[in-house]
């Protein structure tokens, strides 16, 4: 990616044909990410851009505060311009094609770690590739989203035993739309993925455990998206002695919910789901009761939204209660400072609950990128315990 978190052309950014077999896989997939950020581009920096112009963000007051990462309009348009002509250029595409074309060719000579990499690869560029080849007006037709699996390995917290349990979520992705760009919450982030991973392997470190919990607590995703999350709690939950948990997940964009909802369905989960508007946030049911735990991944894109959302968990949360938030690390482009924008909002001592206590940060872990995972942008994770001081 280019210093303003831009794609790079591919003449400029693609390794030689001829290195193909030295390369290793996170070179290899940072190239067709590129790529896929060029030419396929449902962009979660896009979606926010184009939000700037109606002077809204997930339905923002006009007049902004200033968050320091997102560009001026007039930027968002002059890049926008250029990725367009980029797009346009014909020498430049014919390049991608040859160097994808000859990628998957060639797959069996990449240094991968192992064959489910190398299918990844392969699916990441043929999607790519595909994209060339699609008549001007198929650009009209309606796109039908991607139906995901997802398996995760599910330890068993009890020392006694070395259980390992296969957990299976299909869940499906909606697609981006280019009319309303708050409905980002359609797709699966890398963020979600990754902390599904962790929950499974080591569901102790998370207090996922009976007499941590209890038979029946109450769990709340914020801003669940396409529910991965919870739709894996749904069905490891069971495993770990905690039969009766009370799931919702939660977000703000109608056509979000309705994704989820067919998610829950897709997965044949126990998961409830329930509208919350962090900027007006309204607590009836099954809102209405604290929760035991908090759970998001990759929420905050504003520094608005990480105020919203400790007002928010500052009412949901128990007294005894974990709020357990990750986010994704974007070191270049208009992102660079949420993670900064997550630790000033929890670092003060307001709001306050009913018993003085204020949420803050109590631990905070960097994760590292899976290979494979994610969009080309994240170079990792921040895991965030937040709880009562």
């Amino acid at each position: 990616m280019s210093p303003a978190g831009l794609p790079l052309s591919p003449t400029s950014s693609l390794p030689p044909l001829r290195s193909l077999p030295t390369l290793a896989g996170d070179q290899i997939f940072s190239a067709v990410d590129n790529l896929h950020e060029l030419y396929c581009p449902v962009s979660l920096s896009r979606a926010v851009e184009s939000q700037l112009e109606l002077g809204k963000v997930h339905d923002l007051p006009a007049q902004q505060v200033d968050s320091g990462y997102v560009s001026e309009t007039e930027d968002v348009i002059d890049s926008e311009g250029a990725l367009d002509a980029l797009r346009a250029d014909d020498f430049e595409r014919s390049y991608a094609i040859r160097w994808l074309t000859t990628l998957i060719a060639r797959a069996e000579e990449l240094l991968l770690d192992d064959e489910d990499e190398r299918e990844r690869v392969i699916d990441k560029a043929s999607y790519v590739l595909a994209s060339f080849t699609r008549a001007p007006d198929e650009d009209e037709e309606e796109d039908p989203g991607l139906t995901r699996d997802f398996s995760f390995i599910l330890t068993s917290p009890e020392p006694d035993t070395r259980e390992k349990i296969k957990i299976d979520v299909r869940l499906h992705d909606g697609p981006h739309t280019t009319t309303d760009h708050t409905d980002v919450g359609l797709q699966s982030w890398g963020a979600s993925i990754v902390f599904s991973d962790l929950l499974c392997a080591s569901p102790a470190r998370f207090g996922l455990t009976r007499s941590a919990l209890g038979s029946s607590p109450r769990i709340v995703e914020l801003g669940a998206g396409t529910g991965l999350v919870s739709l894996a709690l749904d069905k490891a939950l069971p495993h770990l002695g905690i039969s009766d948990a009370a799931l919702i997940a939660t977000d703000y964009h109608p056509a979000v919910l309705d994704n989820l909802r067919n998610n829950i369905m897709l997965t044949r989960a126990g998961v409830k789901t329930c509208a919350l508007d962090w900027s007006d946030p309204i607590f009836d049911a099954p809102l209405n009761a604290p929760a035991d735990v908090l759970v998001a991944t990759d929420v905050v894109y504003a520094l608005e939204h990480a105020v919203w959302l400790r007002e928010c968990a500052t009412r949901l949360l128990d007294p005894r209660g974990v709020f357990w938030l990750m986010m994704t690390v974007r070191p270049n482009g208009r992102f660079e400072a949420v993670i900064d924008s997550v630790e000033t909002a929890f670092r003060g001592s307001s709001p306050k609950a009913a018993d003085g206590r204020h949420l803050t940060i109590l631990t905070k872990e960097n994760i590292e990128k899976r290979r494979g995972v994610g969009r080309g942008d994240e170079s990792g994770y921040k895991l965030f315990r937040i709880g009562w001081a």
